[in-house]
């Protein structure tokens, strides 16, 4: 390759071997840029910014991390709500087929039509009151859980809000 300079413009051009688009000998202009000082205060603007990127990198990067905690604590805890939950049930459950099978059995022993009615009429109210207290306690629970859950979602958005605020 063999280059020339230009007088006016100070642009190099270089000769090109053969091209396969059929560009023989053309000249391709290469511009030098010229070698500048930068002023002082362009200089210390792109420190500063360099330095308020790192400040506002670090920053994102705690508030990740905070962020990253606060929801590893709430699956955490919706884990072993979740869990107190289903044992809950779990035992209403049993509960509830232990007393099917007590009033099969006693329905084995009924020997008259008012007998079966006077037992299923006990049943029935029984179960409607054991329906009542078991629906009171699993609210009771659900209101538990969501509450234990939305606590400490809620104590770290008021303290990243107020963090931000300072």
């Amino acid at each position: 390759m063999t280059q020339a300079t230009t007088g006016a413009n100070n642009a190099k051009t270089a000769k090109v071997a053969a091209s396969p688009f059929g560009l023989l000998g053309q000249e391709i202009p290469k511009f030098d840029l010229p070698n500048m000082e930068m002023p002082e205060a362009f200089r210390e603007m792109t420190e500063k910014g360099v330095a308020h990127a790192k400040d506002t990198y670090e920053k994102a990067k705690a508030a990740a991390g905070q962020a990253t905690d606060l929801l590893k604590n709430t699956y955490t805890i919706a884990a072993k709500s979740s869990t107190d939950y289903n044992l809950k049930v779990l035992e209403i459950a049993r509960t509830n087929t232990s007393s099917a099978f007590d009033y099969a059995q006693e329905l084995l022993g009924v020997t008259s039509p008012a007998e079966l009615v006077e037992l299923s009429t006990a049943h029935a109210r029984k179960q409607c009151e054991a329906m009542t207290a078991q629906t009171k306690e699993l609210a009771a629970l659900a209101q538990k859980v969501t509450t234990e859950i939305a606590e400490p979602l809620k104590t770290g958005v008021t303290k990243a809000f107020n963090d931000k605020a300072v």
